[in-house]
Order: C-alpha cells, then sequence, then structure tokens
C-alpha cells in the first residue's frame, strides 16, 4: 500500500510551518509555526496508522508544552528591536537546507523506484502493554520533565520581575 495524498499534504503542512518558524522574527509568530508543524505531524502519525502518537502528539506537545511556551513568549518584551526585522538572519541557511534534504529525499525516493509504503505485517499497538511499560520504566524522566517546565516558568516570571522596569 503506497502513501496518499493525504500523507505528502500533511508532510507539506509541516515543511511549511518549519519555513515558518525559519522565516519569522516575532516569537510569537515561531511558536504558531511550531504549532502548526506539530499538528501537521500529528495528522502524519494517524495517517501511517499510529493512532496513539498521533493523540500524544496533540495532547503532550501542542497542548502543554506549546501552551507553556506560548505563556513565556507572552511574558517576554517584545518592544526588544531585535523584533523588528521581518526575516532571521538564519532564513537563507535554513532554505538552502530544506532545499538539500528534500532534493536527498527525492535522490532516494527515485533510486528506489516506489513511494513510501506503510509498513506491512507490523506488530499491532495495544494500549495496555504501552502502558505498563510506560508507567513501570519511564514515568520518573516524564514527571522530571513536568517539573523542569514549571521551573523554567518560574525562572522566566523571576527574569521579568527582576529587570523591575529598568527596560522601559
Amino acid at each position: 500500500m503506497t502513501a496518499g495524498l493525504p500523507l505528502y499534504l500533511l508532510a507539506a503542512l509541516a515543511v511549511g510551518g518549519a519555513l515558518v518558524m525559519l522565516a519569522a522574527r516575532h516569537p510569537m509568530r515561531v511558536a504558531l509555526g511550531l504549532i502548526a508543524t506539530m499538528l501537521a505531524l500529528a495528522g502524519v502519525y494517524a495517517d501511517l496508522g499510529a493512532h496513539v502518537v498521533a493523540v500524544f502528539q496533540v495532547l503532550i506537545y501542542v497542548g502543554a508544552v506549546m501552551v507553556f511556551m506560548v505563556f513565556v513568549i507572552m511574558l517576554l518584551d517584545t518592544r526588544d528591536p531585535s523584533f523588528v526585522a521581518r526575516y532571521s538572519r538564519l532564513l537563507l541557511p535554513g532554505v538552502a537546507a530544506v532545499a538539500a534534504l528534500v532534493a536527498l529525499l527525492g535522490a532516494l525516493l527515485v533510486g528506489r523506484g516506489v513511494a513510501p509504503a506503510r509498513v506491512a505485517g507490523a506488530a499491532d499497538f495495544h494500549l495496555q502493554p504501552f502502558s505498563a511499560a510506560f508507567l513501570a520504566e519511564y514515568w520518573l524522566p516524564f514527571e522530571l520533565t513536568s517539573v523542569l517546565l514549571v521551573v523554567v516558568v518560574v525562572a522566566a516570571i523571576a527574569v521579568i520581575r527582576g529587570r523591575g522596569g529598568r527596560d522601559g
């Protein structure tokens, strides 16, 4: 079974969101580009049959991590003069890297002579073994990540309050 048009459309949307992240200077626009990229990736996962990964992509990355990031961005001083420039200085190197990646992937696909296919005969995913393994092995890194995110937000608030109006 070959990949269909929705997969290619979602992949193109993910690349488009990545280009928005690369081109934008304002942190909120970069965050919106990252959210679009993550949602498109969730669609790619869902189209490839990894529905649990797609749900985790939306719930954890888009729903939780990006909320923290947008909250911290809103605490930033957007009157910073570095946000005035329309495009980032990394735009041209980034576009060149994306073009090289697309050329490499195209050469690989042409060399194989087939479009990317879904994995046939892959083991079915069941939620109960995944949940047991997650709670047995990965609960500590997961909880430490959430604590780290809270520490980052508290540190951002401390930095903002530490300025005390000296910046204007």
